[in-house]
């Protein structure tokens, strides 16, 4: 497991359940009272706006141009259901940050097939890419396509995900346990800011079994919640796994937690915003919908409509842009035979825990809270606009003031 970049403040019950700073999370229709217990009361709002957001702690991304070199580079995208990300800006942003560059770029999805994920690798060695950028579907098939391409010379850098296990040298993501401890936390915050005392917290988490990014947003959520847990501020009711991210699981899976928890929660850590689009889902069917804190991650248009309209708290915005410029500063570096360190990048130490003589280094990225109070920074930041988010829900984002 890494060394984590973060540095978020000392948490536990020093923390537990602290007002300093904090705005009363916001209220939605169905609901306009503050609650002082649990969801028994039906008090809860998911709509939440803080004052004071916790923030990152991972290293600044590097600056500067990445230069120019000569050559081709592949990559490939995993699959285009997991997350709407990869279609909408992994894609671009890498075709677009290496033909800048002057590279010759071969950016392809798998399609959520391992067997079509290794023959686009074998056809981009055999056609002379230099540098290989991959986001793989699982680790053990990810180190295969590694392994191959060390034998034909060509540099690998995980992108996004890392295969443990492999032999890639280099890993660009973003700190990933950090984002577990910034949805625990936010989550934390807004049923705090509301008065509840002792919340039911229901875990929902991404595909453990596939992706290492999910067991790191898990630990992050742990490292925040289980000191509040055993000084007896929360109780996490129930923990479950969305296995694979196949996200049609995650409502009968959500149904069965919630069913365990006795119909009552207060809270859902949920992995990214397509777990907590059908954690919505089935609180809409159990009357809960616009009455419990739940968590995201990935910033699209359904995640940030839900917060807009009171169903979602919180998601994490993790600006691909920054992720993309990394990865091509770092192709360029290497293509050029240049230390990464001449392209502003900074490299740590990443542990790999199935492989002591995985000398991988990684360059981790900060990620942001986003609530109802902050969503104008996704705008500004350019991953998406104002008409693309509130389209068919123009009035409520007049209500929070969107421009």
């Amino acid at each position: 497991m890494s060394t984590p970049l973060h540095r978020l403040a000392p948490l536990g019950v020093a923390l537990a359940l602290s007002t300093a700073g904090l705005a009363a999370c916001g209220s939605n229709s169905d609901n306009s009272s503050s609650n002082s217990s649990s969801s028994s009361s039906g008090g809860v709002s998911a709509a939440c706006s803080l004052d004071n957001p916790p923030t990152s702690g991972a290293s600044a991304p590097p600056s500067g141009s990445p230069g120019k070199a000569s050559g081709k580079v592949g990559a490939i995208l995993p699959d285009t259901t997991s997350s709407t990300r990869y279609t909408l800006y992994d894609a671009p942003l890498l075709t677009k940050g290496l033909k800048a560059a002057g590279i010759t770029p071969d950016v392809q999805n798998a399609g959520g097939s391992t067997s079509k994920f290794a023959s686009i690798a074998q056809s981009m060695i055999g056609e002379g890419v230099k540098v290989l950028i991959i986001d793989s579907i699982d680790a053990p098939s990810g180190a295969g396509v590694e392994k191959q391409a060390d034998q034909a010379g060509v540099k690998v850098i995980d992108y996004d995900r890392v295969n443990l296990g492999g032999t890639a040298p280099y890993y660009v993501s973003f700190d990933n346990e950090d984002v577990g401890k910034l949805q625990a936390q936010t989550m934390v915050d807004c049923l705090n800011a509301q008065g509840v005392t002792k919340p039911k917290i229901i875990m929902m988490d991404g595909g453990k079994d596939v992706d290492n990014n999910a067991v790191l947003f898990a630990k992050g959520a742990h490292e925040v919640l289980d000191p509040l847990q055993s000084a007896g501020k929360l109780d996490i009711v129930s923990e479950s796994v969305v296995k694979g991210w196949t996200i049609s699981n995650a409502a009968p899976t959500f149904t069965q937690a919630l069913t365990a928890a006795g119909g009552q929660v207060d809270g859902v850590v949920a992995a990214n915003d397509d777990i907590a689009n059908a954690v919505i889902g089935v609180l809409k069917g159990s009357g809960l919908n616009g009455h419990v804190v739940v968590t995201g991650q990935d910033s699209g248009v359904e995640g940030l409509q839900n917060i807009i309209t009171g169903q979602q708290s919180m998601t994490i915005f993790k600006d691909v842009s920054l992720e993309a410029d990394a990865a091509t500063k770092l192709a360029v570096a290497l293509i050029s035979g240049k230390d990464p360190s001449s392209a502003g990048l900074t490299l740590t130490k990443f542990d790999d825990p199935q492989s002591a003589s995985h000398n991988l280094q990684a360059l981790l990225l900060p990620a942001q809270v986003i609530t109802q109070a902050n969503i104008q920074d996704v705008i500004d930041a350019g991953a998406l606009t104002k008409a693309e988010i509130c389209k068919g829900i123009e009035s409520d984002c007049a209500k929070i003031g969107l421009s």
